[in-house]
């Protein structure tokens, strides 16, 4: 073959590969100035502290442990050293910015070895691409930054009204992985293809490496008055929420669905949680057989108002006399995956509050929910297009040379 043969197939080869497919992420519009609580899907890119992942998404280090079914009372509970390629679920504020839902806290102190690319695929795990990092912080050009740049780092969530099909659902955010199927994803988060399907507007099952796809995981959700300080608390079924200033801690399943609130097994100082007019402590019943049923008196959390514990005492009567509470399995760690050598460590932010240097049905939207887009996310969309360009000019100069 001789050398211009050679070149000819190269660029034939060239013109036949497709170019990279972006990641793509569900959006959902938004218009008003409301927020709900949401989840992101993080896979560690290091070893990491309980509290060094926290800081990095600017949350409560018990508030991550409790949505991830950790022992909150184990001594140095914080201090857990995670394995890279954990798989944790971050809570997040999910807001309506720019019209559309993303969490808008989370700032990222960059070091001198950074990059934009870095940061947003290696530090975040790619639930951000390099080009919204730029066009939140307004950075244009190459990914290059100086070090002790603040940078915001927009993360996605999805709202739904934390509904789906009619009941309390909570969002996760997950990054699709290679050798992910929608079948796995689902069945790993306790939900159906369908649903993840209706989430994110899917026409087809089919999933690829870096789409960032909104699950709606089975919830508690909290009926607390607008006026309470942790008004919309929603915990997913298995785990835990932390709330009232680490005084009362709620749970969610496994035997169903309703949001149970107890005091919580810190050693902090609350203010009372004793029902009125009740010997009853919050978290408590009392049962007793009453006219072919049982009448079971309960003391109930009722949200944190003007820094105190509210709290209701209720009767009812039920079918039959209720067991023991049974509370979700705790984790010590939170439960993780195996490792992912892939993921290698990048440069991490040293400043305070962040990481220390070290190395619905078919064809129906989620009920009542605004119904989102599958859209780009614009990573690799670039590169992929400039090649597929030069290649086809590559070839119709090479032939226009050889070709009378």
């Amino acid at each position: 073959m001789t050398p211009m043969s050679s070149l000819l197939y190269f660029l034939f080869l060239l013109l036949l590969t497709p170019p990279p497919v972006a990641g793509k992420s569900i959006i959902e519009p938004c218009s008003s100035s409301d927020a709900c609580n949401a989840l992101v899907g993080y896979s560690l890119y290091a070893d990491l502290k309980v509290s060094e992942v926290a800081a990095l998404f600017q949350v409560d280090p018990l508030s991550l442990l409790a949505a991830n079914a950790g022992d909150l009372s184990a001594p140095g509970a914080a201090d857990f050293i995670l394995p890279a390629g954990t798989l944790l679920r971050v809570p997040v504020v999910c807001a309506c910015s720019g019209g559309i839902r993303r969490s808008v806290s989370v700032h990222y102190l960059t070091r001198p070895a950074d990059t934009i690319a870095a940061v947003a695929g290696e530090v975040y795990g790619g639930l951000v691409s390099g080009d919204q990092i730029r066009e939140a912080n307004g950075i244009s050009g190459g990914g290059e930054v100086d070090a002790g740049w603040n940078l915001a780092v927009p993360l996605p969530c999805t709202c739904f009204n934390n509904s789906d099909d009619l009941l309390p659902a909570i969002y996760l955010s997950y990054v699709v992985r290679a050798g992910d199927t929608a079948a796995q994803i689902a069945a790993a988060h306790s939900t159906t293809v369908t649903d993840i399907l209706n989430a994110n507007a899917m026409g087809s099952p089919s999933v690829n490496p870096g789409d960032i796809l909104a699950i709606p995981l089975p919830a508690c959700a909290s009926a607390f008055p607008r006026y309470a300080a942790d008004y919309g608390l929603i915990a997913a079924n298995g785990s835990f929420a932390i709330t009232a200033g680490h005084c009362v801690q709620c749970s969610c399943g496994p035997a169903d669905l309703q949001l149970y609130c107890a005091p919580a097994a810190l050693a902090v100082s609350c203010a009372s949680m004793q029902c009125a007019n009740s010997d009853l402590m919050l978290g408590s019943s009392t049962a007793r057989p009453a006219g072919g049923g049982c009448s079971v008196t309960s003391c109930s959390y009722g949200g944190f108002v003007n820094g105190s514990i509210a709290t209701v005492l209720s009767t009812s009567l039920q079918p039959k006399c209720p067991g023991p509470r049974e509370l979700p399995a705790l984790s010590l760690p939170p439960a993780t995956l195996a490792r992912r050598p892939s993921l290698s460590p990048s440069p991490a932010p040293a400043a305070a509050g962040a990481v220390p240097a070290g190395g619905g049905f078919p064809g129906l939207s989620p009920a009542e929910g605004p119904a989102g887009s599958f859209a780009g996310n614009g990573a690799g969309a670039v590169t992929g297009g400039w090649r597929w360009f030069a290649g086809v000019v590559l070839l119709r100069l090479v032939l226009e040379l050889l070709l009378p």
